[in-house]
């Protein structure tokens, strides 16, 4: 008896906001699948209209996700071909997807990503804070006790963290990260890719000013711990201090930008140093 061809997950990032931002390739694969497991069947039926696309829709959220693994087991190994999506973004990104995902590998079901649109990438490469190392965080936990922990573990981080939060809980994560932290510089990118896309950036303070009212997707980008560095700039010479950033890959003019600040002195004086 001939063995049955096993089907194809399809991991396939959807717009987060601007129905224009879902790529060719997405599009076909939303066409070609027998069927398509999303996080709300009535959002996406919104994004499959738009596209002129009719596809049989199945449920698949974070409290039915065990259950549904199974059905979606099933039909992948009775060689249906099926396309993964969420309400907004890539799937599994604090978003279902990685228990079907896991039980895929576990069953040898191939597993096809098909890349777009992600918040917390689209939020970094805009905000001006160092994209050379970070940590996505999620969402802040609920418990007190794991909040506090977590909060202990962004505040001697130097990488950039990005977090995503509700609007009405905006207020009371920056009153968080001010008390643990301090003062430091953050970005918050609001309603990305929509009409009312915006960038707001300052210290934490800054920005706990211009949180009322405020709707929307909500990401954070916190500025990596800068302590330990800037205490032990005064121990190195100008040279040592230059090569500092020179090893990060930052260009001459930037080194001297950032030596400048680090040292109190003006850009001028830095430059004068290494003529």
């Amino acid at each position: 008896m001939e063995e049955v061809k096993k089907g194809k997950l399809y991991i396939v990032a959807t717009p987060i906001g601007n129905l224009e931002d879902i790529t060719l390739r997405a599009i076909q694969v939303l066409k070609n699948v027998d069927l398509i497991a999303a996080e709300d069947t009535r959002h996406t039926l919104k994004l499959l209209n738009h596209l002129e696309i009719t596809k049989p829709l199945i449920s698949y959220h974070r409290h039915n996700e065990e259950i549904k693994t199974e059905v979606l087991m099933e039909k992948l190994l009775k060689g249906q071909n099926i396309a993964l999506v969420s309400d907004a973004g890539t799937p599994g990104i604090c978003d279902p997807g990685e228990v079907v995902i896991q039980k895929c590998i576990k069953e040898n079901v191939e597993i096809i990503p098909i890349p777009g649109a992600c918040a917390m990438i689209n939020a970094l490469i805009s905000s001006g804070i160092s994209t050379k190392e970070f940590t996505f965080l999620g969402f802040l936990p609920l418990n007190k006790k794991a909040r506090k922990e977590k909060l202990k573990e962004i505040e001697i981080s130097k990488k950039t963290i990005i977090l995503y939060e509700a609007p009405h809980k905006l207020t009371n994560t920056l009153e968080d990260l001010k008390d643990i932290l301090g003062n430091r510089s953050i970005v918050l990118a609001r309603e990305l890719t929509k009409i009312h896309e915006e960038f707001i950036r300052g210290n934490i303070q800054d920005i706990l000013v211009k949180t009322e009212n405020l709707k929307g997707e909500m990401v954070l980008i916190i500025e990596g711990n800068q302590e330990e560095e800037k205490k032990s700039f005064e121990d190195l010479t100008l040279e040592e201090h230059y090569q500092f950033y020179e090893k990060q890959g930052l260009e001459k003019k930037e080194i001297i930008k950032k030596i400048a600040k680090d040292r109190g002195l003006s850009k001028n004086e830095v430059y004068q140093q290494f003529l």
